[in-house]
């Protein structure tokens, strides 16, 4: 009996105990479960603040300046040719490439033997014109004389048959007289006749030398001018280019020699949009004489020139658009014909502008600016001109402050720290922590895997200061989650 009282026992205890284990198992388990199941505490979300650069909208006159690329040309460029063909027999000394020349130096001769002779000839065709002008001059006289004596003896046949036909009227002459003499006026007429013919004839001889001389002395002017284009001058002070020719060798007629440049006339030709050549037009649509600039960059140096626009282009040219515009330089040391430039234009000044980084501006035309309380408000502007990486606009946004740089992240509404030109960098706030606060923290940190040990030092060292930034102290606290 006694062995089945402690047997009994000892399965009631067996029991009971088993029964705890399963009761304490479905607690815990519940209190796992409770506690895998409950939110974290809700917190309020915090409003992200991003700082951005402002300027402020100031209006004002503007000068804008249009910025395109042109080449270096001379105004003045002759090209050599021989006129007429021949042996070269003389060259300047200076006559080579990039040789510099003076205004009516002799560069080139050709032999003259041919074209002297030929003047020659010329000279000997005019004397012999000459000549036979004299000679027809005294023949007029002659014949002129012989006409006289004609003509006397003509009137004195007539006076003897006038008065051969009185004496036959009062019957003292007979018929034969009176007809013979009336055949010796008939006859003295005839002669004069035949002199006037001799003196017609001999003026017409007058007018044929005098034509002779003409076209000789025409020969004997071509013949020189011949002679003369034997021998090529300088026109105008400049430099020689592309000299193709040496001394004794034959060149022909209209042969290319060498090229003439005037280095000190020098222009710049550059090409525009037809939108930016409208701005360069006045009220009436003339060409206005703007400033313009040319720079040319040669290693590192910059050699600048200024000039004036000069005149326009007057066709578009084919397979090109915009419009073509030269502009005439001043003293210009440097510069050569062919050099490609950069050519800044000065536009004429607009009035009631304001100049912003073209990073303000979307491409909707508008602007981000600032209200009272440092949030973004979205204001439309009118763009006036583009000038490189600034743009002048008009708008209602004088005196406010503009966002210098526009992102996806900024908008209309959102709340920025504004950061003035010139303005002082902002000190962090510091605080002072508790024992009890800054132990919860210290614990947080050194419990953190993820942070880098570099980093977590870090943290750590600024957390053992008596004064602790407040940004730190909310950035890990947030993390904490209380």
């Amino acid at each position: 009996m006694r062995f089945l009282r402690q047997s009994m026992i000892g399965l009631f205890l067996a029991a009971t105990a088993l029964g705890l284990l399963v009761f304490a198992a479905d607690m815990i388990g519940g209190a796992v479960q409770k506690r895998m199941a409950d939110a974290p505490p809700p917190q309020a979300p915090r409003e992200r603040i991003f700082s951005v650069n402002v300027v402020e909208a100031s209006p004002g006159t503007e000068t804008p300046v249009l910025e395109s690329f042109g080449a270096i040309q001379s105004r003045r460029t002759l090209e050599l040719r021989a006129a007429v063909g021949g042996r070269v027999v003389e060259l300047a000394p200076g006559f080579e490439d990039g040789g510099a020349v003076e205004a009516g130096q002799v560069l080139v001769r050709l032999d003259r033997a041919d074209a002297l002779a030929e003047v020659a000839r010329a000279k000997s065709a005019v004397l012999d014109a000459e000549a036979e002008g004299r000679d027809a001059a005294r023949a007029l006289v002659l014949a002129r004389d012989e006409q006289s004596a004609a003509e006397e003896q003509a009137a004195l046949r007539t006076r003897a048959f006038q008065r051969q036909s009185d004496l036959a009227d009062r019957g003292v002459g007979t018929a034969t007289a009176t007809e013979t003499a009336e055949l010796a006026a008939s006859s003295a007429r005839q002669a004069v006749l035949a002199r006037r013919q001799v003196v017609t004839q001999t003026e017409a001889r007058i007018d044929q030398a005098a034509s002779l001389l003409s076209r000789s002395q025409i020969a004997l002017e071509d013949a020189q001018r011949r002679l003369d284009e034997t021998t090529i001058a300088a026109p105008f002070s400049g430099t020689l280019s592309s000299v193709s020719v040496v001394e004794g060798r034959l060149v022909s007629a209209n042969e290319r020699l060498a090229e003439l440049i005037d280095p000190n006339d020098l222009e710049v030709s550059f090409r525009v949009s037809t939108a930016q050549y409208v701005r360069l037009i006045d009220a009436e649509g003339q060409l206005i004489k703007a400033d313009v600039t040319a720079t040319l960059d040669v290693a590192g140096l910059d050699l600048e020139v200024t000039g004036k626009i000069t005149r326009a282009s007057a066709a578009a040219g084919e397979g090109a658009s915009g419009r073509l515009i030269f502009a005439s330089l001043t003293q210009a040391p440097g510069f050569k014909p062919g050099d490609f430039v950069t050519v800044r234009i000065r536009e004429p000044e607009l009035q009631n502008v304001i100049r912003l980084p073209s990073s303000a501006l979307d491409a909707q035309a508008r602007v981000l600016v600032l209200d009272g309380e440092n949030r973004l408000e979205a204001v439309n502007v009118e763009v006036m001109r583009r000038v490189g990486d600034e743009v002048l606009v008009r708008g209602e946004i004088a005196g406010r402050e503009v966002v210098e740089a526009r992102s996806p992240l900024l908008g209309a509404g959102i709340a920025v720290k504004p950061l003035r030109p010139g303005a002082a960098p902002e000190e962090p706030a510091m605080i002072e922590l508790t024992e009890e606060r800054r132990a919860k923290l210290v614990a947080f940190v050194e419990a953190n895997t993820r942070m880098p040990e570099a980093a977590k030092a870090r943290v750590l060292a600024q957390l053992a200061e008596p004064q602790v930034p407040a940004q730190m102290i909310e950035r890990l606290e947030s993390r904490i989650g209380g």
